[in-house]
């Protein structure tokens, strides 16, 4: 074996951020390159990313398209097995692999398909993989009954879960879904893997349920940074912030209502389908759309806490974290795995966030708190943030240990 790490290749369903693992895969990038560790990212579309032409590392796209951009037909298929993504891949492994070169595999879902794991089968000792939601163990993705709009206990593909309708568009979807699970698990349950990153350890018995062996788990958080660098002074500050894509299962309804219950003011940093109908419903709302991360701050600067209240269980919220590097409290639901972790740390609050009352009472207890009490708070969430979450730093440290490992 090699006793150090040559090469790093990174993979990834896209080359310009999508969401989070994207954004983890690209920044994995820009530090590994900073250390002088050479990097190849293998994307699932043409890979034409500004942040990896920056880089100046390599590129291997597989030139393909997110599933919700082609023709339902084709989306069926090459979701179920990208035989293209497969194929580039492992030419990229017969022509270029030895012993110190690392894979890390984050998102695969919207394009590479199960598919990718047939070829990084061979390098299985040295693959890494990122679980940065639930498509590992889920046939949906987040262990979420969107059909009753509730977090969903069932074992992935036991009978329970075969016969219920928990897909947010038809049966026949789920149905899809299932059929696509059933080829992953053929391929990924089995060879042996190096590690499993999770983003929170409360993401393990969620796996498990799969058959995932909790021995391959490894957790670690997320890394942030401060949205603002100075403290936010909330003991001056009354309004209240939601942040996320404005949709059903992030919670906003029941922000909105619970902040009209407290009669505090909110402000609503994100876009999605709910936006127009809520601000019709709800004229005292203030509904800023997405924003820059330096608008962002300002806003922040003005505010008294963040409510985070998702419906489905939150692997992780990286909003809360960057918040509390902000000095922001949060209250969170109690589907949040970041939730206990904020309640313990006494950075936050956590309750049952679809019960208007009780998330409008914990907002008054924020409302109500004593300006000594809640500054005191805020300096404890700019202490305690790297208990919930990682630095850059840290957080490449904590990638490069797991690199060095499959590689001795």
């Amino acid at each position: 074996m090699a006793a150090r790490v040559e090469r790093v290749v990174i993979i990834n369903d896209a080359s310009t951020a999508w969401g989070g693992a994207t954004g983890l895969a690209l920044l994995s990038a820009e530090l590994l390159t900073a250390r002088g560790v050479p990097v190849t990212f293998v994307a699932g579309d043409k890979g034409d990313g500004e942040k990896l032409a920056e880089l100046g590392v390599e590129i291997v796209a597989v030139g393909g398209r997110g599933l919700v951009h082609q023709g339902k037909l084709k989306a069926m298929k090459t979701g179920l097995y990208n035989t293209a993504a497969r194929d580039r891949l492992a030419a990229w492994i017969r022509d270029n692999d030895g012993p110190g070169v690392v894979y890390h595999l984050h998102g695969w879902s919207k394009i590479l398909s199960p598919a990718i794991f047939d070829a990084l089968r061979p390098v299985a000792p040295r693959t890494v993989i990122h679980a940065h939601d639930f498509f590992l163990a889920c046939p949906n993705g987040g262990f979420m009954d969107y059909r009753h709009d509730q977090p969903c206990g069932r074992v992935p593909l036991g009978v329970d879960c075969l016969t219920t309708n928990c897909d947010k568009r038809t049966y026949g979807q789920k149905l899809w879904r299932v059929g696509r699970q059933k080829v992953l698990r053929a391929r990924f349950l089995g060879p042996p893997w190096a590690r499993i990153v999770m983003i929170h350890g409360r993401m393990a018995p969620y796996l498990e349920k799969a058959g995932i062996d909790p021995r391959l788990m490894f957790e670690l958080p997320n890394p942030t940074e401060p949205i603002c660098t100075d403290r936010v002074t909330v003991e001056t500050n009354r309004d209240f912030l939601f942040i996320g894509r404005v949709e059903a299962e992030k919670g906003i309804e029941d922000a909105i209502a619970a902040a009209r219950l407290a009669g505090v003011p909110l402000k609503v940093i994100g876009e999605g389908p709910l936006r127009m109908p809520l601000t019709r419903q709800y004229p005292e709302v203030d509904f800023l759309g997405w924003k820059s991360r330096e608008d962002m701050a300002g806003i922040l600067a003005g505010a008294r806490a963040l409510i985070m209240p998702s419906r489905y269980p939150e692997p992780y919220g990286l909003v809360a974290a960057e918040a509390a590097r902000s000095g922001l409290p949060v209250i969170l639901a109690q589907t949040a795995f970041l939730g206990p972790d904020f309640l313990r740390l006494g950075i936050g609050l956590c309750c049952d966030t679809r019960d208007p009352d009780r998330l409008a009472a914990a907002i008054a207890v924020i409302r109500d708190m004593e300006p000594a009490r809640i500054r005191e708070m805020s300096l404890r969430a700019r202490r305690e943030a790297d208990r919930v979450s990682t630095t850059p730093g840290a957080w490449i440290e904590g990638l490069m240990a797991q690199y060095t490992r499959t590689v001795r």
